[in-house]
């Protein structure tokens, strides 16, 4: 991995505490509130894939097994997973979305995206819109970076 330059130095601690504080925000909104960010994360997962092994879902989440296990106990523990055992290898258990998971995403998703699509029309420019619009790509790269950052 390339060392980073006086301009990313520079830029990095404002991105990280933006994204924290919008991602606080988040987390904040609607009667969900009490789900971790990452439970939230890996509903959306199941949603978007299917079914998936915890082992699938903790690579996804960039997250060990075990706070893997304890999410899933809990999302179990709320009906908002279902979990399968393999007929073929009894070892494996496939995790879906249950009808009530997929309700309470679908809460989620709408609580928080009508909260920051108010934010932004109430707040910003037609030209801070467009940046945000060149922006949401550049962010989905960085979230989905795997290399090891320079401390």
């Amino acid at each position: 991995m390339p060392s980073p330059n006086d301009s990313s130095l520079e830029l990095a601690p404002a991105i990280r505490t933006a994204v924290s504080r919008l991602m606080r925000q988040f987390k904040k909104k609607g009667r969900n509130a009490a789900l971790s960010m990452t439970e939230r994360s890996t509903l959306g997962a199941l949603d978007l894939y299917g079914t998936l092994l915890p082992s699938e879902l903790a690579e996804m989440e960039k997250i060990t097994a075990q706070s893997m296990t304890q999410i899933l106990n809990n999302l179990s523990g709320l009906g908002y997973i279902q979990k399968k055992t393999s007929e073929q290898d009894k070892r494996k258990v496939f995790i879906s979305l249950s009808t009530m998971g997929r309700a309470a995403l679908a809460e989620i998703r709408h609580e928080t995206i009508e909260w920051l699509a108010g934010a932004m029309t109430s707040l910003l420019t037609a030209k801070e819109m467009e940046v945000l619009k060149e922006a949401a790509p550049i962010l989905y790269k960085l979230a989905d970076f795997n290399g090891s950052p320079v401390v």
